[in-house]
């Protein structure tokens, strides 16, 4: 479906989702609206093969999903979206070499789907170059605070941590993903989860 007849509703979603990290006018986000287009996925639908070359950027506008990787027989999930996010294995879309990655959506979902071709043409403009810019770096800095939680955390703080910030998404998420991502086994996530059920 193409997004002309509700390129107001995804502009504004758009700007409203990227306003703490770039106030741009409206004007900006209808174009980028307008250069996509809008998907519906099914559950655990791969929008990325892992080894292959990313080719889209994805804006999730209902729904959930995550990026994964393929480790001694076994997916783990190194990041999740939902709702007003990115997902994307975002180093292959802007390097166009194939990774390891695999992007799946976990629940029937709605994205905005902007092709690489597209999106070049977008970050080509002044403004359209400044948003690509503070997305880079909004992610790099995600990363970097993952990094950070993982090596001065233990499971359990940074499993409370997502249920402070994100209950809503981990009601979304198969926990299998969710202890791969903490770095524990399913069983180790249950305990987890009855003792802070209890407090």
């Amino acid at each position: 479906m193409r997004l002309e007849s509700t390129n107001v509703s995804f502009a504004t979603t758009l700007q409203r989702a990227f306003e703490p990290l770039y106030p741009a006018p409206r004007e900006v986000w209808a174009a980028f609206a307008q250069a996509g287009e809008m998907i519906q996925t099914r559950k655990e639908e791969v929008l990325k093969a892992a080894h292959s070359t990313e080719q889209y950027f994805y804006f999730m506008l209902r729904g959930s999903g995550g990026v994964l990787l393929w480790s001694r027989n076994n997916f783990i999930c190194i990041d999740f979206s939902a709702e007003n996010e990115i997902l994307c294995d975002y180093m292959s879309f802007l390097q166009q070499l194939p990774s390891p990655i695999e992007v799946i959506t976990f629940e029937d979902s709605e994205l905005l789907r902007i092709s690489k071709a597209n999106y070049d043409a977008l970050t080509r403009s002044g403004i359209g170059a400044e948003i690509s810019r503070v997305c880079s770096e909004a992610l790099f800095m995600h990363k970097q605070q993952q990094q950070i939680d993982i090596l001065t955390k233990t499971a359990k703080e940074r499993y409370h941590d997502l249920q402070t910030r994100q209950a809503h998404l981990l009601q979304k998420i198969p926990q299998k993903y969710v202890a791969s991502y903490l770095g524990i086994t399913p069983q180790s996530l249950s305990r987890i989860r009855a003792e802070l059920s209890e407090h």
